[in-house]
C-alpha cells in the first residue's frame, strides 16, 4: 500500500471541495472494500477524505418516499422497521450479502459504489481494462464461470458484485448526489454504466460528487417484493445469479411486476421485457417461463458460464412462482 493523506472531514461541502482539488483522492466511508484493494494495489489514492462522522445515517419518511442517509450502516439499514414492512426485498438482500461483521461496517453508499470482484481486475499482473484501459480482458477465454452474460462488450464481462443495488433497482430507487457543481438525483439504473468501449468508467458520478442519500418510492406494492440469491455456499459468497421480483395481483391479474437481477450482468439489470410481459397478465406457470426467457434473450454466455442462462430462468420462474403464491 503507498502512503496517503488523511482528512475527516467535517461537513459534505469540506469533503467535496477537498476532493474536487486532489485528483487522485478517494473518499472513506466504512473501507470494507476500499481498502482491500488499497492492499492489493488496485486503488492508488494519495488522500482519503474520511466522510463516516457526517450526518448522513438517518431514515426519514415523507408523504411520497422515504429517504435513507448514505453513510446508514448496511446491517441497521435491514434491521429498520421501516424497511422492514415496506421493503422486504431490500432486508432480504442486505442480509444475503457479505458477513455480519462486514455489514456492520459497510455503508449504503460504499455499498453501491464497491468495485468488481473480478479476479482479473484484482490481480495487478493480469491485463484488465477496467483497471488498465486498453490492456485487454483477461476474463474473456479465461477463466469465466463467474462472469456476466448480460450488458456485456468486448471490453469487459465483470459482474456488479451488489445485492443491495440489485433490491434498488426494482424498487426504482433515485440516489441523491452532491459536488462542486450542487445537488442533484439520479435514478439508479442510470447511475451505473455498461461498459462498452469504456469499462473503466462504471457510474454517472462526475469528478467531486459524493452519494448523500437513497430515496426509496412510497408504493404499493413494494411490500409484496422478495430477493432470491443462488450462491455456491450459503455462508458469505457473491451470487452466481440473484432476482429481486415484486409481483403485485389484483382481481387475478397482474398489475405490477418488477424483476431486478444480479450475478449475471455488468451492473444491477432490470429485466423490462419480461416485465412487459407480466403486466396485465393472469400469472400461469407458463406465463412465468416465458417472461423468464425474455429476460435472457440478449445473454451473450462466455466458455464458462452458459449455465447462467437456464439457472436465470429458473430463478425467476421460483421468484415469481413465490410471490404469485403468496398472492
Amino acid at each position: 500500500m503507498q502512503p496517503f493523506s488523511y482528512l475527516r472531514a467535517a461537513d459534505v461541502e469540506t469533503a467535496v471541495h477537498t476532493i474536487a482539488t486532489h485528483s487522485a483522492a478517494q473518499f472513506l466511508a466504512g473501507g470494507t472494500n476500499l481498502l482491500d484493494l488499497m492492499k492489493l494495489g488496485v486503488e492508488k489514492p494519495d488522500y482519503l477524505i474520511d466522510i463516516s462522522r457526517l450526518p448522513l445515517t438517518g431514515v426519514e419518511e415523507y408523504p411520497e418516499y422515504i429517504r435513507v442517509g448514505a453513510l446508514m450502516r448496511n446491517s441497521n439499514l435491514a434491521s429498520h422497521a421501516l424497511i422492514q414492512e415496506n421493503y422486504p426485498v431490500l432486508t432480504e438482500a442486505i442480509l444475503a450479502g457479505a458477513s455480519p461483521q462486514l455489514r456492520n461496517m459497510a455503508t449504503v453508499g460504499g455499498n453501491l459504489m464497491q468495485r468488481t470482484r473480478c479476479s482479473y481486475f484484482t490481480d495487478t499482473a493480469a491485463p484488465c481494462n477496467k483497471r488498465s484501459p486498453g490492456s485487454g480482458c483477461s476474463a474473456i477465454g479465461g477463466h469465466n464461470r463467474n462472469h456476466a452474460i448480460l450488458g456485456t462488450s468486448k471490453q469487459c464481462i465483470a459482474t456488479h458484485p451488489s445485492d443491495m443495488a440489485v433490491a434498488l433497482a426494482a424498487l426504482d430507487a433515485m440516489l441523491l448526489i452532491d459536488g462542486p457543481h450542487g445537488k442533484r438525483s439520479v435514478s439508479l439504473m442510470d447511475f451505473y454504466l455498461i461498459p462498452g468501449e469504456t469499462p473503466e468508467k462504471e457510474t454517472a458520478l462526475e469528478s467531486g460528487e459524493l452519494i448523500v442519500g437513497i430515496e426509496l418510492p412510497k408504493t404499493t406494492f413494494a411490500a409484496k417484493s422478495l430477493y432470491l440469491k443462488i450462491r455456491d455456499r450459503a455462508s458469505y459468497s457473491f451470487a452466481l445469479v440473484s432476482v429481486a421480483a415484486v409481483l403485485e395481483v389484483e382481481d387475478g391479474r397482474i398489475q405490477t411486476a418488477r424483476i431486478a437481477l444480479g450475478g449475471v450482468a455488468t451492473k444491477p439489470w432490470r429485466a423490462y421485457e419480461a416485465e412487459a410481459l407480466l403486466q396485465g397478465a393472469v400469472p400461469t406457470s407458463e406465463l412465468f417461463a416465458t417472461a423468464a426467457a425474455a429476460a435472457t434473450n440478449t445473454a451473450v454466455p462466455q466458455t464458462q458460464n452458459g449455465f447462467k442462462v437456464v439457472l436465470t430462468q429458473r430463478a425467476i420462474i421460483r421468484a415469481l412462482s413465490t410471490l404469485g403464491e403468496r398472492a
